[in-house]
């Protein structure tokens, strides 16, 4: 129960701060990991309209983990993919999550949350709607201790 309360509290939390942004907000979403625990074959999709192609934005990978989460960092397989193309561009990110002595990185008590930067001032090449999906890259069939991924776009400023 007290766990729950802990999720709900740094949920609002989160929320008021990514609303707080005002209008520089394009996309904001929270998918939680089945089971807190993220399976090899996983993948993970957000779809989301860019209507101005004409101005920069900042993309951020927004992860929670929990302390039970047995690495320092977290390899990921991240794809841009625009409207019905079947060409993807496919990218690996590496994101550290604790420090050399263990120290997790990120906001929290045993819920950590953290943000990684995937593009910064990035100009979408095409108005429409595009698709960033994010699949682990890590060697564990199953990887335990990540609760919930996100992805967050701004308008950069």
């Amino acid at each position: 129960m007290i766990m729950y309360k802990r999720l709900l509290i740094t949920s609002i939390v989160v929320s008021c701060f990514c609303f707080s942004c005002g209008n520089g907000v394009v996309f904001n979403k929270i998918q939680p990991i089945q089971n807190k625990v993220w399976d090899k074959q996983a993948e993970y999709f957000f779809t989301f309209e860019i209507n101005d192609n004409s101005v920069p934005y900042n993309v951020f990978l927004q992860l929670r983990n929990n302390d039970t989460y047995p690495y320092r960092n977290l390899w990921l397989f991240c794809g841009e993919q625009f409207g019905d193309s079947s060409i993807a561009v496919t990218d690996t990110i590496e994101c550290m999550l604790a420090d050399d002595f263990g120290k997790w990185k990120g906001n929290g008590i045993t819920l950590f949350q953290s943000q990684f930067l995937l593009k910064n001032e990035y100009r979408f090449p095409e108005t429409g709607q595009y698709t960033i999906s994010v699949r682990q890259g890590m060697r564990d069939d199953k990887l335990k201790g990540i609760e919930n991924i996100g992805l967050f776009i701004e308008i950069a400023r």
